[in-house]
């Protein structure tokens, strides 16, 4: 079976190069790929949701930034040999396709929708907030009915002791009513998803070349304020390193984690890139490293500069600035947010429609959505669509909801992918082409007795807690079985490792956030089944 799934992604892949007229624009490097993950990796993350990670952890909170690297390193090396094997658009979808069939590949191209278009309409929300607040400090006023989003505004309405103050009552109390509607609509996050959509649908150099630009732009921004902020820093504010121990710690996974999609996200440029096999990797891996030393280096000098707790906030950067009186450099931080989320929609949106496109040319959509333009080569039809998927929503949702509802997805993408690699068959090396390296699973055992006592003394509060916590206990069980599976397989450790580190990174979400996977999942199904399951290719055979 796993031979015939594996012979089919190679037929689909022969077939597409083969058809004339439909091929993309091989315009991208390793330094455009570096830039692309780089891009939305950090932009939605130090400009916004880090503040509540630092807030849940403190200081401590480097350590979740080096855990969620360590994994993505895996998952990174995981995708790498895949998409050296296979150098065509779609990611994370077309691997779990090659590796375990159609119905796991379904799951995940659902999985990835979620993540790329959900996960935009929070940056298109965080987006918003920093454009009003630089055209406000312009002195250009805009109404507060046009720049809140419904469902805040509603749900402040219900809450008597939010105060006639706060923005949302304000929206609430002076938006105009049209035949018993309060029109209340978030203005800037629905403009720029229409910018963004209209840039992806006119080209991947031109989209290529506005990335660049931006991503150049936010760090110099970031290192400024590291550099700044590091002569800012009160150590009093590192005491205890830890305050919340290491549950607190785990507890910002749900914050953070969403932006390390950013992987997925290069990956789906496979089409695009020239030399895939050799550029894709490479792009993978640099914008991995640069993101973590700056993750590291931006919660240590926001944490120093102010107390951790006060860092739940939507703009972190700014506040801390403010807090400090450093005026100069908040304002100059309003400007180039305003630009890194910019780059974030930017490659989400990219994004998406490619894993649309595959899954097209597999049959589990309409063949209209892997048309390709003939004119700007790119997936127009679904490039509008991702448009209006992320559109629509805004008009109805909050950037609570959607954050709480996305990192989920991009650990589920990076298990499927680390497993996945474990299925396919042993290769011949290529020159110049990735090459997973191998090695012996027999440590796995020892490494898990290691990650124990590295536990117990960061947080041996947290150790022994784990014991009542039957969602940890559930994981090292599963530990307990894949180690037993790895050694009798013979299974590659790294893999292995990308399965137990993602795994664990998953035991930090709340029930809320397994709770809106599962119902997202079961639509997925339901979506599979009505009209996928009996026009895919191997339906049809």
């Amino acid at each position: 079976m796993l031979h015939q799934f594996w012979h089919n992604i190679r037929r689909t892949k022969r077939d597409f190069f083969q058809e004339e007229g439909h091929a993309l624009h091989r315009v991208l490097g390793v330094r455009d790929l570096t830039m692309l993950g780089i891009a939305a990796i950090i932009g939605g993350g130090i400009f916004s949701s880090v503040g509540q990670a630092c807030a849940s952890g403190g200081p401590g909170v480097i350590f979740l930034f080096i855990l969620c690297a360590v994994a993505c390193g895996f998952a990174a090396m995981c995708y790498a040999e895949f998409s050296s094997r296979i150098p065509v658009a779609g990611s994370a979808y077309t691997y779990a396709y090659a590796s375990f069939g159609e119905l796991f590949a379904w799951i995940i191209g659902w999985a990835l929708l979620m993540e790329y278009s959900i996960g935009n309409i929070y940056v298109a929300f965080s987006w918003s907030g920093y454009f009003t607040h630089l055209v406000e400090s312009l002195g250009v006023h805009m109404p507060a009915w046009i720049t809140t989003d419904y469902a805040s505004c509603s749900a402040a309405a219900k809450m008597p002791s939010a105060g006639l103050k706060s923005k949302e009552m304000l929206a609430w109390n002076t938006a105009p009513v049209i035949m018993g509607l309060r029109i209340i609509l978030d203005l800037p996050a629905l403009l720029i998803n229409v910018l963004i959509t209209w840039l992806v649908f006119t080209g991947v150099k031109e989209s290529r070349n506005a990335s660049n630009l931006m991503v150049v732009v936010k760090l110099l921004v970031i290192v400024l304020v590291i550099g700044v902020g590091f002569f800012h820093v009160d150590s009093v504010n590192f005491k205890p390193f830890m305050p919340e121990g290491f549950g607190g710690v785990m507890a910002g996974v749900s914050a953070v984690f969403f932006t390390f999609i950013g992987f997925d996200a290069v990956s789906t440029m496979a089409e695009e890139t020239r030399d895939p096999q050799r550029n894709l990797p490479r792009g993978m891996f640099y914008s991995l490293l640069v993101c973590t030393v700056l993750y590291i280096l931006i919660s240590l000098v926001l944490t120093g500069m102010m107390p951790y707790k006060m860092l739940g906030v939507d703009d972190p950067l700014a506040t801390v600035l403010q807090y400090k009186g450093i005026v100069w450099l908040e304002y100059l931080v309003s400007i180039s947010a305003v630009v890194a989320m910019a780059s974030v929609l930017l490659v989400f949106q990219m994004g998406q429609p490619r894993i649309w496109m595959s899954m097209s040319r597999d049959g589990l959509l309409p063949k209209k959505f892997s048309e390709v333009h003939p004119k700007y080569k790119t997936p127009g039809f679904s490039t509008i669509v991702t448009g209006l998927v992320v559109g629509v929503p805004i008009l109805f949702t909050d950037e609570k909801f959607v954050l709480d509802f996305t990192s989920i997805g991009t650990l589920f993408a990076f298990v499927l992918v680390c497993g996945g690699v474990l299925l396919l068959p042993r290769k011949e090396k290529i020159n110049g082409a990735f090459h997973l390296p191998y090695i012996k699973p027999v440590y796995f055992p020892l490494i898990l007795l290691l990650v124990q006592l590295l536990i117990m003394i960061m947080s041996p509060s947290f150790f022994y807690q784990q014991a009542d916590n039957p969602v940890i206990v559930f994981y090292w069980l599963l530990m307990v079985v894949l180690a037993v599976l790895a050694i009798w397989k013979n299974w590659n450790l790294i893999p292995v490792l990308g399965l137990a580190t993602c795994g664990y990174l998953l035991t930090g979400m709340s029930a809320n956030n397994w709770f809106w996977f599962f119902v997202w999942f079961g639509i997925g199904l339901l979506v599979y089944f009505a009209y996928g399951y009996k026009r895919s290719k191997l339906a049809r055979g």
